[in-house]
């Protein structure tokens, strides 16, 4: 049965028409638009759905719709600053460190939140935050020079 609920999406309030047991990925693409998530295994183990609820990464393909509401759910799209993209994401174009993409949202959103508690991450450390992040494309390697990068630069301090 659809309902209204009403979420708070990248700090803008937006209301939907979703079932109960929609989960928070089908809603932020379908009901929203936010094409930035993406489906990859439906079961939470891969990481290319990420967003943060409360500003903590959850696979939002695991997660139901309704445990978002009253909630601040955060995508990719809500960590650039208008058209000024967060650290993070500039540190990886700098580092040109996406290839195919798919997974790049997710890894952004992570490592914008490892970045926000650790201001200063090394390389090990930010391999470990992303560990649960899969990329086929064989790009780990400069995404962990990249998000070290925006840590350089101050990323954290946003």
């Amino acid at each position: 049965m659809k309902q209204t609920f009403e979420l708070t999406v990248n700090g803008e309030r937006r209301q939907v028409d979703a079932e109960d047991q929609s989960t928070l990925l089908h809603v932020l693409r379908e009901g929203l638009g936010l094409k930035g998530s993406r489906f990859g295994c439906g079961v939470g183990q891969c990481g290319a759905c990420v967003v943060l609820l409360d500003g903590r990464p959850a696979p939002s393909c695991d997660v139901p719709m309704w445990s978002a509401v009253g909630r601040d759910v955060t995508t990719v799209e809500g960590l650039a600053d208008g058209d000024v993209l967060h650290p993070v994401q500039q540190a990886v174009l700098d580092e040109q460190a996406a290839q195919c993409g798919y997974c790049v949202s997710g890894i952004l959103v992570s490592a914008a939140a490892l970045l926000a508690e650790n201001p200063h991450p090394d390389e090990s450390t930010v391999a470990a935050a992303l560990d649960r992040h899969l990329c086929r494309c064989g790009a780990q390697r400069r995404i962990v020079r990249a998000v070290v990068r925006a840590g350089a630069r101050g990323a954290g301090r946003r």
